[in-house]
């Protein structure tokens, strides 16, 4: 199997576990968990934040790891996190073991993410790696789509969600598995950077990087948390039993965010800058669909697969992008726009959580969007480059 092949392959297995069932799957079932553990809108919140928290941590762990082992070993223990953290909410028998069982499953995607941009930065010619990070972001839809469908086909054929959980944690051992097999040429450890290097990443270019990495964590982490119960509180889709509801949001959203494949096209036909804006735009629509129309077959479908396009293209961005601007320092740099990325996910449903409570769920989504909204404004031609000046702090 050609490498760039089996790297694409490997990884797309990884991300579709790691930001499939393992990072949307509590937002996907949280209406089944309300009802199983009587779970409030703040302790859901609180729950969410938590498992982000763990990603974060994750991080910093994954990077650590990447400079001492190689990237092999942060993606196979990704893969353990999640295996174990997905078994442990399908045995969970109360809420404190399913809130820990989500940090651990939630932790995967910090493990099993950026060691792929030092794989490939490795592994590939230059000329391969946007295709194939492209590919691997986009693995993420694939794993949306599928934990989407198993949700609806729960509902359906009226077996438990616990049973759809224990496939998700058998997928997590596949993937390890598949990974721990194709990645034997990246074990050479990679050298921890040294302190400076951490100060290299500080520059005039980098802050529109880390402000779209910010407004993303922000903006997705609340929408994954919240849409599908959003649909389901008020009365869900015509036709479908209310519960069903949630689970086509996740459907259209990974199906449609399939469109992340073409990431490195788009942006090579119309640049960056409007790349980056039409998605922020696109998920700001997203989201203010959610709080006016949340029972509009159109509009759900419609609001689902925006926010899908837009995850799978940022993801996708945040990788290329990062790597353009510090492409000495590949797994580095797109491990800072993660962690910011990570503090956005920590902060936005916590604080979401809580507006819900004290003012309802609509004027929080629609909060939510003008935040993505400003972004795309923000984000003029002027001041995105693609690559850093020499010497520029």
């Amino acid at each position: 199997m050609q490498t760039i092949t089996r790297l694409a392959s490997a990884g797309s297995a990884a991300t579709a576990v790691a930001f499939g069932p393992a990072r949307i799957g509590f937002g996907l079932f949280l209406p089944q968990f309300r009802e199983t553990f009587s779970i409030s809108t703040g302790a859901a919140g609180l729950i969410s934040s938590l498992g982000f928290a763990a990603f974060f941590l994750a991080l910093g762990c994954s990077y650590k790891l990447i400079a001492r082992t190689g990237p092999r070993v942060p993606i196979v223990c990704g893969m353990i996190a999640a295996c174990s953290g997905l078994a442990a909410v399908a045995a969970a028998p109360n809420v404190v073991v399913l809130a820990a069982g989500i940090c651990l499953a939630s932790a995967s995607a910090g493990f099993s993410w950026t060691p792929f941009n030092n794989a490939a930065q490795r592994v590939l010619y230059e000329q391969d790696r946007p295709g194939a990070l492209s590919a691997i972001s986009s693995g993420t839809a694939v794993g949306v789509l599928l934990a989407g469908v198993l949700a609806l086909s729960l509902v359906f054929f009226g077996y438990d969600w616990r049973i759809i959980w224990a496939i998700f944690a058998a997928s997590a051992a596949g993937a390890g598995l598949a990974n721990l097999l194709a990645l034997t040429d990246t074990v050479e450890p990679a050298g921890e950077a040294p302190p400076r290097k951490w100060g290299e990443l500080v520059t005039r270019s980098a802050i529109p990087l880390y402000l779209v990495a910010l407004s993303f964590g922000v903006t997705n982490g609340i929408y994954v948390t919240f849409a599908a119960d959003r649909v389901t509180e008020q009365g869900g889709l015509v036709g479908l039993p209310s519960q069903a509801s949630g689970a086509v949001v996740f459907a259209a959203y990974g199906a449609l965010g399939l469109l992340g494949l073409l990431t490195a096209r788009i942006k090579s036909a119309i640049g960056l800058s409007w790349l980056l804006r039409a998605l922020n735009l696109g998920a700001a629509l997203s989201i203010a669909i959610i709080a006016w129309t949340p029972t509009s077959w159109p509009g759900v479908v419609v609001s689902a697969g925006l926010q899908g396009i837009f995850v799978m293209m940022i993801s996708a961005v945040l990788s290329l992008w990062s790597e353009r601007l510090f492409p000495d320092l590949p797994s580095l740099s797109f491990t800072a726009a993660l962690l910011i990325t990570g503090a956005g996910n920590i902060a936005g449903p916590v604080l979401a959580g809580a507006a819900s409570s004290a003012f309802g769920p609509g004027p929080m989504f629609v909060g939510t969007a003008a935040l993505a909204l400003a972004t795309s404004v923000v984000l003029t031609p002027g001041i995105i480059r693609e690559k850093a000046s020499y010497g520029e702090t």
